[in-house]
């Protein structure tokens, strides 16, 4: 369900980025109150009436209880992306913008720790969420943050982060590379691969002694962060990753072996149950959409998770999967934009 919000603010943090905070009203307080972390899906319709969705990691802290939530987001450009264009170029204060409630399961609830986060560009944004909402209710938290940005004026949130540094220097280790740009005093400039991050973190950290580590950027920093961390012996249970895809996540029919021609899809969702044919090369997802436009997406791309379903009965394959941990593919959770039939009969429930 989507709400409007109204724009409270437009901060230019970058040449290609903003932070824009929307005023939640008092009855939707509750149901916008996040855990550091969560995301934003926002939704537009373009100029032909295209429906335009995206998701936005929340940066600012989680409120607590019987506080009011604050929702500030962090929007980077993405060449002849339709969302960001115009949030850079358009969007001021006191528009309204359509808002999902937030969601998302990069999450770090408050707790007593050692926590670690590798991060490129604007995979910032949640980490920022998690990182100022632990430090400021834990005391015996601690957190490292390894960042990797282009150049300095490239990089997002540069005062959130060094007032953390300065309020919680004894709990709060800050590691700025560049790929693009020398630094007078830090690490050399370079990217932060597989092998970099293998020899480096050692050195930084104990790495044993962490008890969760959160990914947050581009495809190849994040898989190359994942790969180094199981080589030093890190338990899977403690890798958390969310992916910044930038491609329209559209699909083209395709079918695979093993998918059924002719399958029927039931679907559970607020409740109410359908059943449908699924088309030739449909995802699952696609199948819902014809006939209930109410169905949970964004980015339909396998990255933010918003289309989560639990496989009810009968068997899928997914193209792909960047949203789930191997804990809730496990248990039975697929992602409904990225599923195709490989049984004649598939029933997925979207509210557990």
């Amino acid at each position: 369900m989507f709400h409007p919000l109204r724009v409270s603010e437009v901060e230019r943090l970058t040449d290609d980025s903003v932070a824009v905070t929307l005023a939640v009203p008092p009855e939707s307080r509750e149901a916008f109150r996040h855990t550091p972390g969560q995301h934003l899906t926002m939704r537009r319709f373009s100029a032909d009436g295209l429906e335009v969705r995206r998701t936005y990691s929340i940066c600012s802290p989680a409120a607590p209880a019987g506080e009011e939530p604050v929702l500030r987001v962090g929007i980077r450009l993405v060449e002849g992306g339709e969302f960001s264009t115009y949030a850079l170029k358009e969007l001021a204060v006191g528009h309204t913008v359509e808002v999902m409630e937030p969601m998302g399961r990069f999450v770090l609830a408050p707790r007593p720790g050692y926590f670690a986060a590798i991060v490129g560009g604007s995979g910032i944004t949640p980490v920022l969420s998690i990182a100022a909402t632990l430090l400021a209710r834990e005391p015996g938290a601690r957190f490292c943050l390894v960042r990797s940005d282009r150049t300095a004026a490239s990089t997002m949130f540069l005062d959130e982060v060094a007032d953390l540094k300065d309020r919680y220097p004894d709990r709060f280790q800050l590691v700025t590379v560049l790929s693009r740009e020398e630094q007078q005093t830090g690490l050399p400039s370079g990217r932060l691969d597989e092998e970099r991050l293998s020899g480096l973190l050692p050195v930084l950290l104990p790495v044993e002694d962490v008890d969760g580590w959160y990914l947050c950027g581009p495809f190849g920093l994040v898989q190359g962060a994942e790969r180094a961390l199981r080589g030093l012996g890190v338990q899977r249970g403690r890798v958390h990753q969310e992916i910044f895809h930038v491609d329209d996540g559209s699909s083209t029919a395709r079918r695979a072996p093993g998918d059924v021609a002719g399958a029927r899809l039931t679907a559970t969702l607020d409740g109410r149950s359908g059943t449908w044919p699924v088309m030739e090369g449909e995802t699952l997802l696609e199948t819902v959409l014809r006939s209930r436009s109410d169905a949970p997406y964004a980015c339909k791309g396998g990255v933010c998770g918003t289309c989560r379903a639990f496989l009810v009965t009968g068997e899928v394959r997914m193209d792909r999967n960047y949203a789930l941990e191997s804990e809730e593919t496990d248990a039975g959770y697929v992602l409904a934009c990225q599923s195709h039939p490989t049984t004649p009969r598939v029933e997925l429930d979207f509210d557990r």
